[in-house]
């Protein structure tokens, strides 16, 4: 979603490039959408247009979308899978199923479907045990601050998942964490940064300033801030300016359907 849209934007600029300070400008010149944002926006318009309990549509989707943008970053496997005959999940544990889950969370009416639609979009690539369980704690964390809980309780369902985010420390994460694209390796350290936040440009310029894999693991706490602490008005309007008609089409049509319910 938005969240994680701007989440994803904001870090782009420094993946390859990590900042480790939060003193920047959020979006700014440099900055653009990448394969998290592609992916989001795949998940965006199955829930709205295919059929939530296929595999095949989820497939549908996703391929139909990153085809549409073939160079937004992708990793080799993955790449291979959209463009494969006959796509099939192939054991991925990578952070790309965490990122892309945001928008389950809005959709879901209880914990028993929102792991559904999870593991039906995740499995499709991500069938490894841990690529589900980092796409399943991010959609909880979303979902769970979609229906008020609150940091403390999201942080004890977290930390139930993955017991290391008791051990993180943000002048630590900043000196040492380096780029890792496991959901092992990442989902922990995004789902820090949410709860060590203050609102929504906070977290976003916190999860930045820890380096590693920057715009997605931004795209993961992103999409938990916006559920905990909304959107402010000037970032979405400015996170509009970097994004095609197309894609502004779904994300319109998707609040408009499923968050104003909220």
């Amino acid at each position: 979603m938005l969240g994680a849209i701007i989440g994803d934007v904001a870090g782009s600029k420094y993946e390859f490039s990590n900042i480790r300070t939060d003193k920047f400008e959020l979006l700014s010149k440099g900055c653009g959408f990448t394969d998290d944002t592609v992916c989001t926006i795949a998940n965006m318009d199955w829930l709205l247009h295919g059929d939530k309990n296929d595999p095949l549509s989820a497939t549908k989707y996703l391929r139909k979308w990153t085809r549409k943008y073939p160079y937004a970053g992708y990793g080799g496997r993955f790449f291979q899978w959209v463009h494969s005959e006959n796509p099939r999940p192939y054991g991925s544990y990578g952070n790309g199923s965490a990122m892309r889950i945001s928008p389950v969370a809005w959709v879901a009416d209880d914990l028993n479907e929102l792991k559904k639609l999870s593991d039906t979009f995740t499995g499709i690539t991500h069938n490894h045990p841990e690529g589900l369980k980092g796409a399943l704690t991010i959609a909880t964390c979303i979902y769970l601050a979609i229906h008020g809980s609150s940091k403390q309780e999201i942080k004890e369902y977290a930390i139930k998942q993955y017991p290391e985010i008791n051990e993180l420390s943000l002048n630590d994460l900043r000196k040492n964490y380096r780029f890792d694209e496991t959901c092992q390796g990442s989902v922990p350290q995004a789902i820090y940064c949410f709860l060590n936040s203050n609102d929504y440009e906070d977290c976003i310029k916190t999860t930045i300033s820890i380096g590693g894999d920057c715009d997605t693991t931004s795209a993961m706490s992103g999409g938990i801030a916006e559920a905990f602490y909304g959107l402010p008005d000037s970032l979405k309007a400015k996170a509009r300016d970097f994004l095609n008609p197309e894609m502004l089409e779904i994300v319109d049509k998707f609040y408009s359907t499923f968050v104003v319910k909220q």
